[in-house]
C-alpha cells in the first residue's frame, strides 16, 4: 500500500508542477508529459531506499 500511495501523491504533484511551470513559460499544458516525468519519478523515488545502505551497525560504533 506504501507503494501505491506514493506512486499517486508522485503522480499528481508531477502533474501539478508540469501545469505551473508550462503556465509560467506560457506553452500548452502536456498531460502525456506530465504521465512520463510523474512515472520516471515515482521509480526514482520507490528505487532509490532499496539501493541506499541501511545506515551504520551497532557493532561499527564500538571502540
Amino acid at each position: 500500500m506504501r507503494y501505491a500511495w506514493t506512486i499517486f501523491w508522485t503522480f499528481l504533484l508531477v502533474h501539478m508542477t508540469v501545469y505551473v511551470v508550462s503556465s509560467m513559460i506560457g506553452v500548452s499544458y502536456d498531460a502525456a508529459q506530465g504521465t512520463i516525468l510523474g512515472i520516471a519519478a515515482a521509480i526514482l523515488i520507490c528505487i532509490i531506499p532499496a539501493v541506499m545502505p541501511a545506515g551504520p551497525t551497532k557493532d561499527s560504533h564500538q571502540h
